[in-house]
């Protein structure tokens, strides 16, 4: 139990430590333009996070729950903004928990082989998390009319929403965010781990 509410105390903080990362949240004036950095960010914060705890317990399982307390914690957030008289669609809450589910799955099937868990699910984290967000961010209604209509309060004047140039892989955010995300986590969550051995 001290283990499970140690995980939820990180968890919390690690969501807000996430914004001196990248976006914790997909405000939709920074969703398009800012995506690349998120999913580096993101895809890091759920590596590292999600294995050092997932690891420290030995339960399959645990970055699942990681990836959950950080999901409520930040609808919270997201709610908080709305009671603001922000539309619910200014910002879009990040997709965690399918991509901590494969970490789990990953370390699950290899019979709770830890290299196996940040080599592989590692991997799968920086390939997947990108692709689910990117789904997220579709589902969001004319982004970029709301972005425009309530620009965020702390936005400076260079951040000025851009209408993105769209139909351009090398340009694509996606293919960016997928390749970057699957080639840093992987090192870094297996710094994290050796710090935990």
């Amino acid at each position: 139990t001290t283990h499970y509410l140690f995980i939820v105390v990180v968890a919390v903080n690690s969501t807000l430590l996430t914004i001196n990362a990248g976006d914790y949240i997909f405000y939709t004036d920074w969703a398009w333009t800012s995506f690349v950095v998120f999913s580096i960010s993101q895809s890091t914060m759920l590596a590292v996070g999600a294995i050092y705890y997932m690891l420290f317990t030995g339960v399959p399982g645990t970055a699942t729950y990681y990836a959950t307390i950080m999901t409520i914690y930040t609808w919270v957030a997201k709610g908080a903004w709305f009671a603001l008289g922000y539309p619910y669609d200014f910002i879009a809450v990040p997709v965690w928990i399918p991509s901590a589910m494969l970490l789990d799955l990953t370390y699950w099937a290899t019979r709770r082989n830890k290299h196996a868990a940040i080599l592989i699910g590692g991997t799968l984290i920086g390939l997947s998390l990108p692709m689910f967000n990117m789904i997220n961010l579709l589902l969001v209604r004319d982004p970029l009319e709301v972005a425009f209509k309530y620009p965020r309060p702390t936005l400076p004047p260079y951040m000025t929403p851009i209408e993105p140039q769209v139909g351009k892989f090398y340009n694509s955010p996606v293919a960016l965010g997928a390749g970057a995300g699957a080639v840093l986590t992987v090192p870094i969550a297996a710094l994290g781990a050796k710090l935990n051995t």
